[in-house]
């Protein structure tokens, strides 16, 4: 377990999440959401920001986990196995529920990119600490 590794790479999503969901895709995801601003606004944001990070932080030390039984994969290999159980794992996942639920593509789109740069910059962060 690299205990500073797993805290960065969980902050580093964290700051991922606030880009991606902030100036690159806020507006595209809140009207694909059906969320007006009076809603976004009236939004509990402290117990949001609080899990959010608590459940980047348990990803982070899951994907620590799972690059330690590679042993110490470089940067390549680590992008590509963060990057794999991205793709593998929770991009169909949320597809599945998305299909379901009868969201949008879009929606579907910028959600699951998300997933997919946030643990790839994870792998980035724990190749390189």
């Amino acid at each position: 377990m690299h205990l500073l590794s797993i805290l960065v790479a969980a902050v580093s999503g964290f700051l991922v999440g606030g880009l991606w969901y902030g100036p690159v895709f806020g507006k595209a995801w809140q009207a694909a959401r059906g969320l007006s601003d009076d809603a976004m606004k009236n939004a509990n944001m402290p117990m949001i920001f609080g899990l959010t990070f608590a459940l980047n932080l348990f990803s982070a030390f899951i994907l620590d986990h799972t690059l330690s039984t590679y042993g110490a994969p470089g940067l390549n290999l680590s992008v590509m196995i963060s990057g794999g159980v991205a793709l593998g794992f929770i991009v169909p996942a949320i597809g599945v529920n998305y299909l379901f639920s009868r969201q949008s593509l879009r929606l579907f789109m910028i959600d699951a990119g998300y997933w997919l740069v946030i643990y790839s910059v994870m792998g980035v962060v724990f190749a390189l600490l």
